[in-house]
Parts: C-alpha cells; structure tokens; sequence
C-alpha cells in the first residue's frame, strides 16, 4: 500500500488526526521562510504523542549539519532536505531524502539515491506552492528508483496521480488546509483514504 506524508504540521491537533486518519509520515518545516515553518521547541512538544510505527520528517533547506543533528535529538526519524548541502553531510544519526524537480530528461539535481522526494519547482517558496509536476514524466522516474511525490496534490487529484506515477508516497501540504500551516482535517481524511485506495 502506498504511504503518505503529511507534511507542514505546526499543532498538535494537526499531527493527531493525519495519524488517526492513517499517515505514514508527518513532516515538519524547520525552514524560518515558509509559511509552515516550525521550530524544534515545538517539535519537542508534538513527536513525544505520536506513535512510533509514524516517522517524523523534519523539511530543511540547505542546512548545516549541526541543524540537521539537533532536529534528530528532537526526534526527527528522517531529513528531507531542498538545496545543494546534502553531499556534504557524513555523520548524521537519521537518513537523508532529497527533494528535488524535474530538468531535461531527469532530476535536479542530478543524485544517485534511490529514494526522492519529486516536487514542483519554486526558487523562491521551495515547497508547498501547489503547482503540479508533470505525472507522465515523474512516472518514468519512478520506474528507476522509489518516488515520493509532491506538488500540488489534492483529495481530488491524487488517486490519479498515483495510478499514474506508481510512486512508493505521495506527500501534501497546501492541498488539506485551511490556511497555511492549518490543516482541514476533512481535506486530510479524504486525501489520506483517496490515497490508499488505489493500489
């Protein structure tokens, strides 16, 4: 079955029904520019009620090592992280997913992973923008390495996204909520059960 992450989590509340509703991750945007940003402090407060067969992300751009390290001792199982800075990591205690886009005839950039996270491009608000990638090419992605999909899914478009791209997650943000940051947690049971219907 495929998994989902929720991602952009800054309450309790938020975090608790993308659990009861079936999440597989919850993400959480350690980046001060976005309009989801969190902080470790509350990270500290939110990861202590979640379950443990539920991974936190912590959503990073172009960390320092050190950020990346005091996430995990916050309790971020997992690090997706935009930008440049990931080749540079060698000591940190969790996994690395790299977000990145599609560019000519692949991905940029250009890493050898075998697990991605594929979003919409945007130098400027780097996720959550709600623009759509193009599913017929992030399909041919996916047949080469595990996929995570973001960008501009919906309770409306995913189940087709899905049938299309066959990717191991799919992952949404601005598509449940009621304003930034606040998720509508009808929009988050209905993507969540749309989701994993379809395989």
């Amino acid at each position: 079955m495929i998994a989902v992450k929720i991602c952009g989590i800054t309450r309790l509340e938020d975090a608790e029904a993308a659990v009861a509703f079936g999440a597989d991750f919850v993400g959480f945007v350690l980046w001060p520019k976005s309009p989801r940003a969190t902080t470790i402090e509350r990270i500290r407060e939110i990861i202590p009620a979640l379950p443990g067969s539920v991974v936190p992300v912590g959503v990073f751009v172009d960390p320092a090592e050190e950020e990346v390290q005091e996430a995990a001792h916050a309790g971020i199982r997992l690090a997706q992280v935009h930008g440049d800075s990931p080749a540079a990591f060698h000591a940190l205690s969790i996994p690395i997913v790299r977000a990145v886009h599609l560019a000519g005839d692949g991905i940029e950039p250009d890493v050898p992973d075998e697990l991605v996270l594929l979003d919409a491009y945007d130098p400027v608000s780097i996720g959550g923008t709600g623009k759509t990638v193009d599913w017929t090419r992030a399909s041919r992605i996916a047949r080469t390495r595990r996929v995570i999909l973001a960008g501009g899914l919906t309770p409306q478009n995913v189940r087709d996204a899905v049938d299309l791209v066959k990717p191991f997650a799919v992952d949404v943000a601005s598509g449940v909520e009621s304003q930034p940051g606040i998720k509508d947690h009808a929009l988050v049971r209905a993507f969540i059960r749309a989701a994993k219907e379809t395989m």
